[in-house]
């Protein structure tokens, strides 16, 4: 250990749900080009991670979601290749206003529904891992890549 103070980039991640459906966004950057995950971004400073998080799911889907309304699932503290690291926080939503539409066609492919007992399999690792969390009820965190 370096003895340094870590300086992860802090992640909220929305899964949106429609009874047993979760939307997911495809990935049309050059990260993951094709794959799926959730609706997600980077914390802005000073931001509450709930207002964050609902920020982040209208400027990508144009739902409208009440940050009080968000329930926070699981964590992951994701460590990646570079050895850089990012906290991930997985909020749910059943809770919103408006449907959900494509928002940032330069970064994202499509929007689809899945049900949560049929989801794709290219899925990007560590929004996956967050999913798998909410979804088993395996505890409050995942570490994800430090292995």
């Amino acid at each position: 250990m370096s003895g340094h103070p870590a300086q992860p980039t802090i992640d909220t991640h929305v899964l949106l749900r429609d009874g047993d459906k979760i939307l997911l966004s495809q990935r049309g950057g050059p990260y993951g080009y094709g794959r799926w995950h959730l609706p997600s971004g980077k914390l802005d400073q000073g931001e509450p991670l709930t207002v964050g998080a609902a920020r982040e799911l209208l400027e990508e889907t144009d739902v409208k979601v009440d940050p009080e309304h968000l329930e926070l699932r699981h964590v992951v503290h994701h460590r990646q290749e570079d050895g850089s690291e990012r906290i991930g926080f997985f909020f749910v939503a059943t809770r919103w206003q408006g449907t959900p539409r494509n928002k940032e066609p330069e970064k994202c492919l499509a929007l689809q529904w899945f049900a949560d007992h049929d989801l794709p399999e290219d899925i990007i690792d560590y929004p996956r891992a967050g999913l798998h969390g909410c979804l088993a009820q395996t505890g409050a965190l995942t570490l994800h890549g430090w292995q």
